[in-house]
């Protein structure tokens, strides 16, 4: 049943306001951080209103304006939508945290900017998540797309203003190509935008000309990194780390995933995928992906290149759940969303603590350095485990229900796909761990002293390039405000892979 809320809307909306906030209170560093905050909370908590509504069987609807008779932009929760939503808006609060601590250490400049395009990017995503239709979700995607490029560029350098015209270049560039091609294909053969549980196509659709509307979508949408599209991803980690962790572990490239599953289930159905058989297909194309990414990782001594690959890799996880097209398989993919965000923010987040804490980048150079940063170090090994899928972090629950899916769907070569993979997770994550903890750190290096850095009170005069600033003093845990958020994301990393029991009741919605 569908029940018209104005949550929805409420949802997306307050962020814009807390956006207008941030900006009105930029001349005060400690309100203006409160703003963003403060906002990140609210929108969580609307989006946990949703839940007992969802979990009933129903859905919220709310239009917001018609364009032109019949297309309209409207929101409507379902669970697919709701688990997103509640994963991004969660993990907003504990990056807000993480980058007053990150951004004031490295008196970072451009800082009203940063949490501006923050909320914005946050709007935009929840209006993804949020969309009933084909339009209302082109608009949000692509508004994603233009409120993050500051941020991708944020320090201003060559090197980041490159990343950042090569990250509009892929993701523009398919849409406009692709998916608008592949949005106008749909309503001409199906009369509608609509998003539709069992998909949207009459029976006298062509199947040429739909398997050309599948693969156009899956072009169109470069946000979820599918290898050939996918080199705007490693290129965009030259943003400052808070950015990396949630928009391109979380919020950007999930989007893009969830976009891809909401075509397969609701505007071709099931019953269709199986039937063009384009659910093999693309579980052949995600696999190349996720082991070529996993090889490019093992290549990378660059602490956060190597972790953009792994994203790479494990994105299309997502989507080889979602082709698989049974209900394990599928709740597998469903599920990963959540398990991938929290693993790989725990990731990036350590990534940023190293770097304020040493100012290395480079895997070669992290020796004993566990040692001198047991928390973020210790955080980094349980979210490794998750990437792996070591029991009982969550990401074995993902590997499990996609094995288990891919032994009901009869297709053992994605059985092995996963298992070379889980290999391939090992070697370029435990040797990371085992240099952290088990090698000896250089000689002449600073002994650590204990407790943790503060974070400065005063900001100052920002500099325009303080990621540059050399590191002094002795290497030691960084403030609370990054220790506490990335040991908070590893322990609910191990907690989702004991009880995920919300997880399998918003999956088991989507999946009947």
């Amino acid at each position: 049943m569908e029940i018209e809320s104005i949550k929805p809307l409420l949802a997306v909306a307050i962020s814009l306001l807390g956006a207008a906030l941030i900006v009105a209170t930029r001349k005060d560093p400690n309100i203006r951080e409160g703003c963003s905050l403060l906002t990140a909370v609210l929108k969580f908590f609307i989006v946990l209103s949703m839940i007992p509504a969802v979990l009933a069987g129903n859905k919220l609807h709310y239009t917001l304006f018609s364009l032109f008779p019949g297309v309209t932009v409207e929101f409507r929760v379902d669970a697919l939508g709701l688990l997103f939503a509640t994963t991004a808006s969660f993990l907003w609060i504990l990056t807000t945290l993480y980058s007053i601590g990150y951004m004031r250490s490295l008196h970072e400049h451009a800082q009203t900017r940063y949490y501006t395009c923050f909320a914005l990017t946050l709007s935009a995503t929840l209006g993804v998540a949020f969309s009933a239709n084909l339009v209302t979700m082109f608009i949000f995607y692509e508004l994603i797309t233009f409120v993050t490029y500051p941020l991708v560029t944020h320090h201003g350098t060559k090197e980041a203003y490159a990343a950042g015209n090569k990250y509009l270049f892929y993701l523009l560039a398919t849409t406009k190509a692709f998916f608008v091609t592949a949005m106008f294909l749909t309503y001409n053969l199906s009369d509608t935008f609509a998003f539709k549980e069992g998909g949207v196509f009459p029976a006298s659709a062509g199947p040429m000309v739909l398997t050309i509307t599948y693969f156009l979508f899956l072009a169109g949408l470069s946000k979820a990194a599918i290898m050939p599209l996918h080199g705007w991803l490693p290129s965009a980690m030259v943003a400052p780390t808070p950015v990396s962790a949630l928009l391109h572990a979380v919020a950007v490239v999930n989007t893009g995933v969830f976009c891809v599953l909401r075509v397969m289930f609701h505007i071709f159905g099931v019953d269709l995928m199986k039937a063009l058989n384009l659910g093999v297909m693309t579980g052949f194309i995600v696999s190349f992906t996720i082991v070529m990414a996993s090889i490019y990782a093992l290549t990378k001594d660059n602490l956060k290149a190597r972790l953009a690959y792994s994203t790479v890799s494990q994105l299309s996880y997502m989507i080889l759940g979602g082709a698989l097209l049974t209900s394990s398989g599928m709740a597998g993919g469903i599920m990963h969303i959540a398990n991938h965000a929290f693993a790989k923010i725990t990731l990036f987040f350590c990534a940023g603590s190293i770097y304020v804490a040493s100012r290395k980048t480079n895997i070669s150079e992290l020796s004993g350095i566990g040692r001198k940063m047991p928390w973020t170090m210790t955080a980094f090994a349980l979210a490794t485990l998750s990437m792996i899928g070591v029991p009982p972090v969550s990401g074995f629950l993902t590997k499990w229900y996609l094995m288990t899916g891919s032994m009901e769907a009869k297709e053992v070569a994605f059985i092995f796909v996963l298992l070379f993979s889980s290999l391939l997770n090992a070697f370029y994550f435990l040797p990371i761990v085992h240099k952290a903890f088990f090698e000896g750190a250089p000689e002449g290096e600073e002994a650590s002293h204990k407790g943790l850095h503060p974070v400065p009170q005063s900001l100052g005069a920002a500099a325009a390039k303080g990621h540059d600033h050399p590191h002094e003093g002795p290497i030691r845990e960084p403030s609370y405000f990054l220790v506490v958020p990335l040991l908070l994301c590893a322990v609910i990393s191990v907690v989702l892979g004991i009880y995920p029991e919300f997880l399998l009741d918003l999956i088991k919605l989507v999946v009947k």
